[in-house]
């Protein structure tokens, strides 16, 4: 995408963690100019994962979709020149970036802890939390001996 990735992670930083629905509808209300196409990139996970439903059988509910992970990396940088005074010229830098969407399902359950299924990632289901452990406490830390300056000859 022909943006800067700063520009880019403002927008997608309103949908991270949002129901599908409810971040396409975040999309088409926000007036930055990347929000048009990170919409269009949404709306291409959702389908994906309409694809993975009805045409590979994989177990996927629409309506538990939420975005997982959004984030926009730099892509290689074009590199420009502008004429300048006196016939100068003057180089500049145009940055470009990756944007990169995954959503995933929440557990039918409503708890939202786990993720059933990821789609458009390669990140695998949440496993179980393993029972923690009490931490031994530290001793007290050991108190510096104060010395005397030495005299100025």
């Amino acid at each position: 995408m022909r943006v800067t990735p700063q520009k880019a992670r403002l927008v997608l930083d309103l949908i991270k963690g949002r129901r599908a629905e409810e971040a396409r509808n975040t999309l088409l209300f926000t007036k930055k100019r990347v929000a048009a196409t990170v919409g269009k990139l949404l709306q291409s996970a959702i389908d994906n994962a309409n694809f993975l439903s009805t045409e590979k059988g994989i177990d996927v509910d629409l309506d538990n979709l939420y975005v997982k992970r959004a984030v926009a990396n730099d892509a290689p940088r074009m590199k420009r020149i502008r004429p300048a005074p006196q016939g100068r010229a003057f180089r500049y830098v145009r940055r470009l970036s990756h944007l990169e969407i995954v959503l995933a399902e929440r557990n039918r359950n409503g708890a939202g802890e786990g993720v059933a299924t990821v789609v458009g990632g390669e990140e695998k289901p949440a496993k179980k939390a393993a029972p923690r452990t009490k931490a031994k406490a530290k001793a007290p830390a050991k108190k510096k001996a104060v010395g005397k300056k030495a005299a100025k000859k």
